[in-house]
């Protein structure tokens, strides 16, 4: 197929409705007035889906939803331009809040609600549904061709957390899914999650350095956090992803903040250095970094000359770079 024929399927199991506040700065056991202050759909999978449809590209996001907070949700993501399909949940959507001062950036976060039983069939069909029919493209009013375009989903991204409710073999069950159909697989994911998918060999996995430590190397975790801080540590963290991608034949990503992201692709394993940005909102970096890379890699596959792996990686990189210079999270204008 053709370039423009192909599209992206986006895919978080756990919505949320981001509250951003920006402070001078902020004095505990006081009275705080933030100077400006602004609501967001968030959640990895929203913000994979904004940045892919502000870089231009076809993208649906496919989660569940429920409850008193739905259609501020879906509103949200109508004035974002945002394609959404969901399964009705019947639980209460969560709101996460990023405190912004000149020093730092803080994020609160709320643990989902149990989804409702039955909500994972719902969405299995819906994602049975969305595979068999593909993207659907409907003008404007006003367009000349008013016929309904259907585009193939070529790659999937499966990103964060998943509510509880749901099983363990949701993920892999999408996996298999869109192996058997010859799609891209990018993993964005952790823990039982990730292993648990390994074997349908995703294209893809890109988890941050904790959650890649947390779920293959524990015992480098320390104080809540993953530091490699000598030659033997980095070694480990090398050796893993060596493994894991021969045995799985998949390319491994490592984001870690403003520091070098860690690559293999089998035994070739190279760093990316960070530009540095003065940072104004990190929230969403990590998604707007695999929405450029998704981006990167559809275009090579179309190309006269084909991008190199870490070429797409770097364009990952500007998307995060833009996202932090930014206030709203998960975007890239």
């Amino acid at each position: 197929m053709l370039r423009n024929e192909m599209a992206f399927l986006s895919v978080c199991l756990n919505p949320t409705i981001q509250k951003t506040l920006r402070f001078p700065l902020i004095v505990p056991g006081t009275v705080n007035r933030a100077v400006s202050h602004r609501l967001d759909v968030s959640g990895k999978g929203i913000n994979v889906t904004r940045v892919l449809t502000q870089l231009g590209e076809k993208a649906l996001h496919l989660t569940q939803l429920g409850g008193n907070m739905k259609p501020l949700f879906l509103s949200l993501c109508e004035q974002d331009g945002l394609s959404v399909e969901s399964a009705e949940s019947g639980s209460e959507i969560r709101f996460c809040y990023t405190i912004l001062t000149d020093s730092a950036v803080t994020e609160l976060v709320e643990e989902s609600q149990p989804v409702a039983s039955g909500t994972e069939k719902l969405l299995l069909e819906k994602f049975d549904m969305l595979l068999k029919e593909g993207f659907k493209k409907t003008p404007g009013k006003g367009a000349e061709n008013s016929k309904t375009e259907n585009f193939a989903y070529n790659t999937i991204i499966i990103s964060g957390t998943k509510a509880a409710g749901f099983s363990d073999n949701i993920f892999p069950i999408m996996a298999c899914k869109a192996k058997e159909k010859g799609m891209r697989i990018i993993l964005d994911i952790r823990g039982k999650d990730l292993i648990n998918c390994l074997k349908y060999e995703p294209d893809i996995i890109k988890p941050n350095l904790f959650e890649f430590a947390s779920t293959f190397a524990p015992e480098l975790i320390k104080n809540n956090d993953v530091t490699i801080n000598n030659r033997g540590e980095k070694e480990t963290i090398k050796t893993i992803m060596a493994e894991i991608s021969i045995k799985y034949k998949c390319r491994i990503i490592l984001t870690n903040g403003s520091r070098k992201i860690m690559a293999a692709d089998k035994n070739n394993f190279f760093e990316c250095d960070i530009p540095a940005v003065k940072a104004v909102n990190t929230i969403g970096c990590g998604d707007a970094f695999t929405a450029g890379l998704a981006s990167a890699l559809e275009d090579s596959r179309s190309a006269a000359q084909p991008f190199t792996f870490e070429a797409a990686i770097k364009k990952g990189i500007h998307c995060g770079a833009l996202n932090a210079s930014l206030e709203k999270p998960g975007c890239i204008s």
